[in-house]
């Protein structure tokens, strides 16, 4: 089938989930987070992705927004942080998400071939309003999709079922973008036609499904449909 609707994972995909910290750390007074701050986004990052799995496993989900203050606290003591104020600063930033510099203009391309586009994501409603809003993309969307709405994270089949509920699309006719790796398999195991935007290089993950296509940015979307 032809691909009628594309769906995106929001963070690290459309939004640079490194940018909170690192405009905190280009702010006057930051000497000690300025050292740090590639690790502690990194950090975040990565235990926002492991709480968010081990909740989904032990059937213990809350909203996204607890996950992510869980993971920053974890982050800045392991990068010796002990400020309340910067904590708090830091989990603003993370509602102001920079969006990545080809997305916009990705997502007028994509309206423009009169694709639905949409996302799907871990994140609580509001926190993904602020992100959409801060980043100036809602015009693009056709909707923005949380896991809130089935109770479980990503990679549970719940969460993919969603796109065909919301838009009754099968599974064949949807383009679905990650930047993780595991999350593009998820999908592909799932049925989407998926691509992996691998800013890293990372390898592969040796999971059942792999991408079908890996990208290192956004740009080359349109070329897939």
């Amino acid at each position: 089938m032809t691909i009628t609707t594309c769906i995106f994972d929001a963070y690290g995909t459309l939004f640079d989930v490194a940018s909170a910290a690192r405009r905190k750390a280009e702010q006057p007074g930051q000497g000690a987070l300025a050292e740090v701050w590639a690790g502690l986004a990194e950090d975040w990052r990565r235990k926002q992705l492991e709480y968010s799995w081990l909740r989904a496993i032990t059937g213990e989900h809350v909203p996204f927004w607890e996950v992510t203050q869980d993971a920053l606290d974890w982050a800045m003591e392991h990068q010796g942080l002990d400020d309340l104020e910067l904590r708090e600063d830091l989990l603003a930033l993370y509602w102001q998400l920079a969006p990545y510099r080809e997305v916009p203009k990705l997502l007028a391309q994509l309206k423009a071939l009169g694709k639905t586009c949409a996302i799907l994501s871990n994140g609580s409603p509001d926190m993904l309003e602020g992100a959409v809003d801060s980043a100036g993309i809602g015009l693009y969307l056709d909707a923005v999709l949380s896991v809130e709405e089935v109770g479980v994270f990503k990679p549970a089949r719940a969460v993919y079922d969603m796109v065909g509920t919301r838009f009754g699309t099968e599974p064949s006719e949807v383009l679905f973008v990650s930047s993780n790796g595991w999350d593009a398999a998820g999908a592909a195991g799932y049925g989407f036609t998926t691509a992996w935007v691998n800013r890293a290089g990372l390898p592969v993950d040796r999971l059942p499904a792999r991408p079908g296509h890996i990208l290192t940015d956004l740009t080359t979307i349109p070329e897939l449909l």
